[in-house]
């Protein structure tokens, strides 16, 4: 899992983040989401991570505690393989057992391709902020999508 995140921090602009994780910060996040009873779904190809897959808080407010922020990130060689829409079936299937009421995804407006996914799912857009973000000193536009579940 850790070699994936840290392959799309240095390569793309899902993340919007330009330092890697280290193996310490990642168990602490892993330990965080059991901590909180949010979910963390992992494929696997035998000992192979392909992708995973998880949500989380999205506003740190009460009236936000029905609302879920989405994250799922697939190994370069496994994507396109239909991994990645049964981690999010999935996860929206989790979301409604445990009471949730909306998905977020959020998306640098740039990634058409994730953003065709997102909708195929019944993901609509909902909010594009511009310049939210700097990566690569570049400046990044961010588009929240959503889907009730």
């Amino acid at each position: 899992m850790l070699e994936i995140v840290n392959g799309v921090i240095a390569t793309s602009t899902a993340i919007f983040s330009e330092a890697p994780l280290t193996l310490e910060e990642h168990r602490a996040w892993m330990a965080q989401r059991r901590e909180d009873g949010f979910p963390v779904l992992v494929a696997r190809d035998g000992d192979d991570v392909l992708a995973y897959a998880t949500y989380g808080e999205f506003r740190h407010h009460a009236g936000y505690r029905t609302t879920v922020e989405h994250t799922i990130l697939v190994a370069e060689g496994a994507r396109r393989r239909g991994i990645g829409r049964a981690l999010i079936t999935r996860l929206l299937e989790i979301a409604r057992e445990q009471g949730r009421h909306v998905m977020v995804a959020g998306i640098d407006a740039a990634n058409e391709n994730s953003i065709a996914f997102h909708e195929a799912l019944g993901f609509v857009e909902s909010a594009r902020m511009i310049e939210i973000a700097q990566k690569w000193g570049e400046w990044l536009d961010l588009v929240l999508l959503t889907r009730r579940v």
